[in-house]
């Protein structure tokens, strides 16, 4: 169900511009007014985001420990699963935004033959992950050519990275470009991976709802739609970096003759702008505050106190019997000190008398 849910949520979601630009001709809706909205929700819902977690009270250090944390100079620590100070924690950081190590560390549960529990490492997710992340933005910084003038040169040299790919003239209608995008290719094969990982998964189909379906349809159709204009259906470019460079310079404009493909191109980008911050993908932002990842763990060496403690009057064992003494006997019930008897009272006043004069002279 959830699985359809996305599905025909996607396929409303291209049908809109479709019918709006193609049929309606609704450019500047689809060109101006949605872009801007979805930019303004992106950025309000982010910092709502990351106010929400700024304001989550850490009183206490609790950091993740995968390794042995830092206590004697005899004892070999882990410096990057168990950082003791800020250096250590920039490595971890470093490793985890660069590399996803804790999901190169991740081992999933098995049942094999026996039967026989085993835990098998995930080193395909780790692969496609990485290979997702990083064809995303290196699509985004090579899109950053039709928002930029002059071009930056760093965008020239990754297109001619990413397009060193020489396809040639194929025998194919609309194929005989001269080059070929790997980016494009490996993230549409990196995002086919992650759903029909959860589709063939028998825990990870349970436990998959819309939210995890829908951007990947999502980002599947925006794939898509943008292999679609490079290598099949060419739309005009320079009337594409037009209206881009309207939008960022505040001077929108709608010229002509762009295709209605770019505009599905363009509506699945906004609502995948707009959709980031309420979904799982926020966690793009997350990671720089999680306490989980970007605290040292000090916690033997140095005392943390809760910031927030504020006096509390406490009612100590002692005074309480001293109050309730007589109550407790009557009760029954153990006392640490019993009541003194008059001989006994009469005693201690004779005791306490000399002491009380010659502390006075």
């Amino acid at each position: 169900m959830s699985l359809l849910f996305s599905v025909v949520a996607v396929v409303i979601l291209v049908l809109i511009p479709w019918v709006g630009v193609g049929a309606l001709d609704l450019r500047l809706l689809f060109g101006v007014i949605v872009p801007y909205a979805a930019i303004l929700t992106f950025f309000v819902g982010i910092i709502m985001r990351v106010v929400g977690w700024a304001r989550s009270p850490v009183p206490f250090r609790i950091p993740t420990t995968a390794g042995q944390q830092w206590s004697f100079p005899w004892i070999k620590s882990n410096p990057v699963d168990n950082p003791r100070n800020t250096r250590g924690v920039v490595l971890r950081m470093a490793f985890e935004i660069l590399l996803f190590r804790s999901l190169f560390r991740n081992t999933r549960l098995e049942f094999r033959q026996g039967p026989k529990i085993t835990y098998e490492w995930e080193k395909w997710l780790w692969l496609a992950a990485l290979v997702f992340h990083y064809s995303f933005l290196v699509i985004f910084l090579r899109h950053l050519r039709f928002f930029l003038d002059p071009i930056p040169g760093f965008v020239h040299l990754l297109e001619s990275l990413d397009g060193f790919l020489q396809m040639g003239v194929v025998p194919l209608s609309g194929l005989g470009v001269p080059g070929v995008y790997l980016t494009d290719m490996l993230l549409l094969l990196a995002v086919t991976y992650l759903f029909l990982r959860r589709i063939y998964i028998p825990q990870m189909r349970f436990i998959s709802l819309s939210a995890d379906y829908f951007p990947l349809f999502l980002i599947l159709a925006l794939g898509l739609t943008g292999i679609l204009m490079r290598y099949f259906l060419r739309v005009d470019l320079t009337a594409v970096k037009e209206l881009a460079m309207g939008l960022v310079t505040f001077r929108p404009k709608t010229p002509e003759g762009i295709g209605v493909i770019f505009y599905i191109h363009f509506f699945m980008l906004c609502v995948l702008i707009a959709y980031f911050p309420f979904s799982k993908l926020v966690h793009m932002a997350g990671i720089f505050l999680s306490p989980t990842r970007n605290l040292s763990n000090n916690s033997r060496f140095v005392r943390h106190v809760n910031p927030w403690n504020y006096p509390v009057e406490v009612h100590t064992y002692e005074e309480y019997e001293e109050e309730f003494r007589d109550k407790m006997i009557e009760a029954g019930l153990p006392v640490e000190k019993m009541p003194e008897t008059p001989e006994e009272e009469a005693d201690s006043a004779e005791e306490a008398g000399p002491k009380e004069e010659a502390a006075k002279e």
